[in-house]
């Protein structure tokens, strides 16, 4: 059968019906489960309860479209088999981590087998069903339409499969709260969990600034030209100056040199001979 959920929980409860209904029958109710079928739906507890198009078919003397009733509910889990259910899960660090971020964990059904239950259907015996229409096949088409679409709920609400069987959402996250690893997860959310701080605009305010008294402007346009003394320029540039910079870089005694004294000694002398002479000259 193809596929019409997108959740792996939401395919096994459609998986689990095949185990105990006839998937050519289960099938039929697949073209019930969309709007132009589904008049009305609604959820209330652990119970289901819709209102469908049906078809004209003159062989059950239905000559005008008729609009089926269907309740669909599963068996309900006792208070103190929940207790038992939730004591086993609050021990499971994979499980309530899941549980507590809104996400359905792979090994659910192990918690609820130490409790001797069950959270997926197992057999037919966990619903009561009953449709309107004349067709006396258990499922009808209708029905069928309901588990597929009760299916296509759990895909945005896995924890719908809770609600119907006794413990709603908020339930299970407080009773899940309240054990020790449900206390130390939600203390290091609140950790992590910083209030952001309040801005009054995502822009920065205009500010305003005092104006001088004397305002030029040519210097509000050109800016202000720095103010730097001759001297001092002149006493920056000779620190940074290195004699014979290149000259160095060729050694004492570089290849074409066949004297006896050092070639950077001499080249050294006749740098700085040149550069007194040019400075002269300016």
């Amino acid at each position: 059968m193809s596929k019409t959920s997108k959740t792996w929980w939401g395919q096994s409860f459609i998986t689990a019906l095949e185990e105990f209904i006839d998937p050519g029958r289960l099938s039929r109710g697949r073209a019930y489960r969309t709007d132009k079928k589904v008049k009305q739906w609604d959820i209330k507890g652990g119970n289901v309860s819709a209102q469908m198009r049906g078809s004209i078919n003159p062989y059950f003397d239905v000559y005008e479209e008729p609009t089926y009733h269907i309740s669909v509910s599963l068996s309900q889990i006792s208070k103190q088999q929940w207790d038992n259910i939730v004591l086993s899960l609050g021990k499971n660090a994979g499980a309530i981590c899941k549980l507590m971020m809104n996400e359905m964990p792979d090994d659910i059904e192990q918690s609820f087998k130490t409790a001797s239950e069950h959270l997926l259907p197992t057999s037919y015996n966990d619903f009561q069903v009953s449709c309107s229409c004349p067709d006396g096949s258990v499922p009808c088409k209708h029905i069928a339409g309901v588990f597929y679409r009760l299916a296509e709920q759990l895909d945005h609400d896995p924890f719908l499969l809770f609600q119907l069987r006794g413990l709603s959402h908020k339930q299970l996250h407080n009773q899940l709260a309240k054990s020790p690893l449900g206390e130390a997860l939600l203390q290091s959310m609140q950790d992590v969990e910083s209030t952001p701080p309040v801005q009054d605009s995502y822009f920065a305010r205009p500010q305003k600034l005092k104006l001088p008294e004397q305002v030029s402007v040519r210097s509000f346009w050109q800016g202000v030209k720095p103010q730097i003394e001759l001297t001092q320029q002149q006493t920056l540039s000779e620190q940074s100056v290195i004699p014979a910079l290149l000259i160095k870089k060729g050694g004492d005694y570089p290849p074409f040199w066949d004297r006896d004294n050092s070639f950077i000694e001499a080249m050294e002398s006749y740098y700085l001979a040149l550069r007194k002479s040019g400075q002269k000259l300016l």
